[in-house]
């Protein structure tokens, strides 16, 4: 599970101070996965990456009692002038898990042929991407966090490929979904809330949630 507790997050953007989260409590459970809707520059962003442990809360506490993914898209802990095949083997050591096997799964599924064995630092933003999107499926969590939508590459086939595994491991897993449209959480989540001015409303459905935040971002 992931619980926030009395958790406030604000930043200062120069003009204002921000308020992200004002002592929100909240707690989701393995086996409900959860849909947040919130309006852009309201900080999804920044809310995903606090359940990842990304970055920290100004006050309260956040406890993370399972296996928690870094946000879809994102891979922190790569080294650019690291090789593909060092890098997946360093994520490998880091998460636990057998470096050959990873190596050969992010290997297979991004096809990046000989520019695995080339630093990541020679890869165009598509092959990155792909080698990012090869490495966090070769990972197995408990919640994975999704921060707008399914992540994507330009390249149609890996998209295929990719989709599918995720597809079929998100139907085991529990997600946090964010969004600020409420068809994006329609096909995963069970229970949902709304992220609006730093207050967190929960709900059971997210047909409530949905029309809290119709009212609130029409009025």
């Amino acid at each position: 599970m992931i619980e926030f507790n009395q958790v406030s997050k604000s930043f200062w953007t120069g003009k204002q101070r921000k308020v992200i989260l004002d002592r929100a409590s909240f707690r989701v459970e393995l086996g409900n996965s959860l849909g947040i809707l919130a309006p852009n520059g309201t900080g999804k962003t920044t809310l995903i990456n606090m359940m990842a442990g990304l970055e920290k809360p100004d006050e309260g506490t956040i406890t993370r009692g399972c296996k928690i993914s870094f946000p879809l898209g994102f891979m922190g802990g790569v080294v650019a002038k690291h090789t593909g095949t060092e890098n997946a083997r360093y994520i490998a050591r880091l998460y636990g898990l057998d470096p050959d096997y990873v190596e050969a799964f992010s290997r297979w599924m991004c096809g990046l042929e000989e520019y695995f064995d080339m630093p990541l630092g020679t890869y165009s933003a598509g092959m990155k991407a792909r080698f990012n999107f090869s490495l966090m499926l070769a990972l197995d969590f408990d919640i994975y966090l999704i921060d707008e939508g399914m992540p994507s590459t330009t390249d149609v086939e890996f998209n295929r490929k990719a989709g599918a595994i995720l597809r079929e491991r998100l139907e085991k897993a529990t997600v946090v979904i964010v969004s600020h449209q409420a068809q994006t959480l329609e096909k995963f989540c069970k229970s949902a809330a709304v992220l609006k001015d730093g207050r967190f409303h929960m709900f059971d459905t997210l047909q409530e949630a949905k029309r809290l935040y119709d009212y609130e971002t029409q009025s």
